[in-house]
C-alpha cells in the first residue's frame, strides 16, 4: 500500500504537468481547430528561461519564482510572435498547410537552440532546491512534488477562472462556439485568438520550470516526448475541453507511473500511445469531449 501511495503521488506530479501542457494544445484547438505541434518546443524554451534565471539568482525559493514569472513571460511573447508570423498568415488556408507549418515552427525552435552559443545541443543540468521528505498520514511526498502539484493546480484554478468569470473568456467562447458570428457581434477575433495562443504558452512555460525541476535536465529536444503525452491527454480527455485536459492529463500521468512501477519501464511509452489509439477507437470525442457533426 505505502508503494502504490508513494507511486500514486508520483504519477499526480506527473499527470500534472501533463495536464498544463495539455491545456495549451486543447485551447488552441478549441479556437482554431490547429494542432499546435510546436506547443511542446515553447515548453522546452521555458524551461531554459527558468534555468538561466535560477543558474543566476540560485536554486531557492525566490529564484523559483523568478525562474516562474520570467518563462512564462518569455513564452508569451515566443507564442505571440509564432502566432502572428507563422499561423494567422494561413488560417484561412486548408488545415494541412497549418498542420504542416507547425511540425516547421517545432523544428526551427529545437534546432535554434541547438545553435544558440550560449545554449547549445549538450543536456544541462537544472539548479534545484533540496529535495526534503514530507509526509502527511500514510502519503509520503517531497518538496519538489508539493511545489508542482500546487502550482499546477493555482493555475488551472486560474485558467478556469478567466474562462468562465471574465470577458476575455467569455469572448474566447464565443469565438470558439462561431468565430464568424462573434466578429459579427463585435468581438476582435484576432486579438482573442493571440491572448489563447499566449495563456496556452504561459501554462507551457511554467509546464516547462516545473517538469525540469522534477526531472532536473535540460536539452534542446526535451519538449518532444512532453509535449506528444500532452497532446495523447489532451485527446484522451476531448481535444478542445478544458476540463477534459487536465483529466487527460492526470490520468495519463498516473497510468505512466504505475506501468513504470508495476510492469516496466520499457512499456510505459507504449502504454501511453496505446490509451491514444483506444481512445479514438472507443470513443472519438475523447472522454468529456462533445460529438461534432461536420457537414461536407
Amino acid at each position: 500500500m505505502d508503494t502504490f501511495l508513494k507511486q500514486f503521488v508520483n504519477g499526480l506530479s506527473l499527470g500534472s504537468i501533463y495536464a498544463l501542457i495539455a491545456l495549451g494544445y486543447t485551447m488552441v484547438y478549441g479556437i482554431v481547430k490547429l494542432i499546435n505541434f510546436a506547443h511542446g518546443d515553447v515548453m522546452m524554451v521555458g524551461a531554459f528561461t527558468g534555468y538561466f534565471i535560477l543558474t543566476w539568482l540560485g536554486a531557492n525559493p525566490f529564484g523559483l519564482i523568478m525562474a516562474f514569472i520570467g518563462a512564462m513571460v518569455v513564452c508569451a511573447l515566443l507564442s505571440l510572435a509564432i502566432e502572428r508570423l507563422a499561423y494567422r498568415p494561413l488560417r484561412n488556408a486548408p488545415r494541412l498547410n497549418s498542420l504542416i507549418t507547425a511540425i516547421a515552427v517545432e523544428l526551427i525552435l529545437q534546432n535554434a537552440m541547438r545553435v544558440i552559443p550560449f545554449v547549445g545541443p549538450n543536456p544541462r543540468q537544472f539548479p534545484t532546491m533540496e529535495t526534503k521528505m514530507l509526509s502527511l498520514g500514510i502519503i509520503s511526498f517531497s518538496n519538489i512534488q508539493l511545489i508542482v502539484i500546487i502550482s499546477s493546480a493555482v493555475l488551472m484554478l486560474i485558467l478556469n477562472y478567466i474562462i468562465n468569470y471574465t470577458k476575455t473568456g467569455r469572448a474566447m467562447r464565443a469565438v470558439s462556439y462561431d468565430m464568424g458570428a462573434a466578429s459579427l457581434m463585435g468581438v476582435n477575433v484576432n486579438r482573442i485568438i493571440a491572448i489563447t495562443f499566449v495563456i496556452g504558452s504561459v501554462l507551457a512555460g511554467a509546464g516547462g520550470v516545473l517538469y525540469a525541476t522534477a526531472y532536473p535536465q535540460v536539452d534542446p529536444f526535451m519538449g518532444y516526448i512532453p509535449g506528444l503525452k500532452a497532446f495523447v491527454a489532451a485527446v484522451l480527455g476531448g481535444i478542445g475541453s478544458v476540463p477534459g485536459a487536465m483529466v487527460g492529463g492526470v490520468i495519463l500521468g498516473i497510468v505512466e507511473t504505475m506501468t513504470k512501477a508495476y510492469i516496466s519501464s520499457q512499456y510505459a511509452d507504449a502504454i501511453s500511445y496505446s490509451i491514444l489509439i483506444l481512445i479514438l477507437l472507443v470513443k472519438p470525442a475523447g472522454l468529456l469531449g462533445k460529438k461534432t457533426v461536420v457537414k461536407v
